[in-house]
C-alpha cells in the first residue's frame, strides 16, 4: 500500500518536497494526504498550486485517515513540538534541517522518536546527490588512499528579498545564520565523507549588509578524527553566489566536488574522471534553484526504511554531529563587523 504523507509548514521548502512526492505518488509509493500551516494564505496557495488539501489545524492533518509519515518543514524552533504531537499519533517523521534550534533539542526529538519505535529522518539531501554518492563510494574503497586534507567552501549570496520574510536570519526564528541555515548541507556532506571532526578553531561575524542577529560570515580550521586537516569557509555575502565546493586530497589522489560535478584525480597523472554537471546548487539569489532529484532520493530512502522496519541512513541522530560542529565554531564568534 502507498505510504500516506502529510506536510507541516508550507513555506519555501515545500516545493522540492511536493515535486518529489508527486513523482513518488505517480510511481505508487506514496499518497499525498495534505498539508498544514498556521497561515491561511499559505494554505490557499498550497492547495491552488498542488491540488492537495490543506488543514487549518495540525490535529486535523494528524488525524486524517491513512497518514503514516509527516514531513516537518516548519521553522526549526517548531520542530520538537510538532514532532511530539505526531509521535503521540504514531506517525513517522522526516524533518527539515536543522533537526532543531540546538543540539539539546535535536537530541530530545531523536530520543522521542526512538522511544516510540518510530522512524525519524532528516532532510540533508546533499548526501543523495549522484556525484556525492560516487565520491562516498570512492572514499570507502580507498580510491584516494589515506585522506590528508579536506575542506569545504560555501560562498553564497542572499539578497534583500530573502531576508524580507519576518524573522529570517534571526536567532529567534532560525537559531543560527549561514552555518545552521545555508552551509549545514555542505558541512554535513563533508563530515559524511570524512567522518567526525576532532578539533575545531572557528570565527564568525555578522556583516553590515542586512539587519540580522546571526552570522553571515564564518571560517574554521578543522582536524578530523582520521588525522586529516582542513578549513571551512562559509558566507552569504559573496555576490552573485558561487557553487559550493568540497576538496579532498589523499595519498592516492584528489577529489573536487563542485555542487553536482565531481572530478577524481588519481596519483598516476591520468586524465580525471568527471561526473555530473556543475549546476547552481541554490547558492545565488534564488535559494530554490536546484533539481529536486536528491530530495526524491532522500524521501525514497525514508519510505524504504519504513517498509523494511529499519533506520534510514539519514536518521535523526546522523544530523547531530554537524550541529555539534556548528555550535563549536560559533563558540568563538566575533562581534558584528
Amino acid at each position: 500500500m502507498p505510504i500516506g504523507v502529510g506536510l507541516v509548514g508550507l513555506g519555501m521548502a515545500v516545493t522540492p518536497h511536493m515535486l518529489s512526492l508527486q513523482d513518488l505518488e505517480s510511481a505508487g509509493r506514496v499518497r499525498i494526504i495534505g498539508g498544514h500551516a498556521p497561515s491561511a494564505a499559505r494554505r490557499e496557495a498550497f492547495t491552488a498550486r498542488w491540488g492537495a488539501p490543506a488543514f487549518a489545524e495540525l490535529e486535523g492533518l494528524l488525524g486524517a485517515p491513512g497518514l503514516d509519515l509527516v514531513l516537518i518543514l516548519a521553522p526549526p524552533g517548531a520542530h520538537l513540538a510538532v514532532a511530539q504531537q505526531a509521535i503521540a499519533r504514531g506517525k513517522h517523521l522526516l524533518v527539515e534541517k536543522p533537526l532543531e534550534l540546538t543540539v539539546a533539542r535535536g537530541e530530545a526529538l531523536a530520543a522521542a522518536a526512538e522511544a516510540a519505535g518510530l522512524r525519524c529522518g532528516v532532510c540533508l539531501q546533499h548526501r543523495f546527490r549522484p556525484a556525492a554518492l560516487h565520491l562516498k563510494e570512492a572514499l570507502d574503497r580507498g580510491a584516494l588512499g589515506t585522506p590528508l586534507s579536506a575542506s569545504a567552501s560555501i560562498r553564497w549570496w542572499r539578497d534583500d528579498a530573502y531576508f524580507a520574510q519576518p524573522g529570517r536570519g534571526t536567532m529567534a526564528r532560525d537559531g543560527g545564520g549561514v552555518l545552521l541555515t545555508q552551509a549545514i548541507h555542505t558541512i554535513d556532506l563533508l563530515m559524511h565523507l570524512m567522518g567526525p571532526v576532532r578539533d575545531v578553531a572557528g570565527f564568525a561575524l555578522t556583516s553590515p549588509l542586512r539587519n540580522i542577529d546571526t552570522e553571515d560570515v564564518a571560517a574554521a580550521a578543522l582536524r578530523f578524527e582520521n588525522g586529516a586537516i582542513g578549513v571551512l569557509d562559509a558566507t552569504t555575502v559573496a555576490r552573485p553566489g558561487f557553487p559550493e565546493r568540497i576538496e579532498i586530497a589523499g595519498t592516492g589522489g584528489s577529489a573536487l566536488l563542485l555542487a553536482h560535478r565531481l572530478e577524481l584525480h588519481g596519483a598516476d597523472g591520468a586524465p580525471p574522471t568527471v561526473l555530473g554537471e556543475e549546476g547552481s546548487g541554490g547558492g545565488g539569489a534564488d535559494p530554490m534553484a536546484f533539481d529536486h532529484g536528491p530530495h526524491r532520493a532522500l524521501i525514497t530512502e525514508m519510505l524504504d526504511a519504513i517498509e523494511a522496519g529499519r533506520e534510514p541512513s539519514n536518521n535523526a541522530r546522523s544530523a547531530l554531529p554537524v550541529q555539534r560542529l556548528i555550535e563549536a565554531v560559533l563558540a568563538g564568534r566575533a562581534p558584528r563587523a
